[in-house]
């Protein structure tokens, strides 16, 4: 189980970069419990999450270098150009790809972006499958962007030059 301090840059899954501002102990009914509060980066917003159930939620470290490699990997494999074959609905397809962002998973999110990346070369994205794009492009950048590495390039400055998806 990971365990965190004040200070620490975490991932918060569906919400992307955070960092743990403070450790606070609670009394819930009688148990005292620590609790991480947590300032996503992105908006603002201001989580709590309990020390006891932080592995279940899905919060973790930001990745290393080793795994934003694979993850670029995953991005980038020679089947880049492989035809997206569509056989659920709209609905569907965004309920899973919702599942995996919020999973926390950067490969799952990865894998979201690059099936929505790949069909945008088929067909016109809606709306939806736009957001959900941007959404899992944006999760992955900003979390590229703290992963420290001896390249001239970061992860981050790889991705955007591959994806360039204004």
């Amino acid at each position: 189980m990971a365990t965190f301090k004040v200070g620490d840059m975490t991932i918060y899954p569906g919400y992307g970069v955070g960092v743990i501002t403070s450790i606070d102990k609670k009394d819930i009914q009688g148990t005292n419990q620590l609790f991480y509060s947590i300032k996503i980066q992105d908006n603002g917003m201001k989580v709590l999450v309990p020390e006891a159930r932080s592995e279940k939620i899905g919060l973790r470290a930001v990745v290393s270098s080793e795994e934003a490699t694979k993850v670029m990997k995953l991005l980038i494999k020679k089947d880049k150009n492989k035809k997206i074959e569509i056989t659920q609905t709209w609905n569907r397809r965004h309920r899973e790809y919702m599942e995996k962002i919020k999973s926390g998973s950067i490969y799952e999110i990865a894998e979201v972006f690059r099936e929505l990346y790949r069909l945008k070369d088929q067909k016109d994205l809606s709306f939806g499958e736009k957001e959900v794009m941007n959404q899992a492009r944006s999760l992955i950048v900003k979390e590229l962007e703290l992963v420290e590495t001896p390249e001239e390039e970061s992860p981050a400055e790889r991705f955007e030059s591959y994806f360039h998806t204004a």
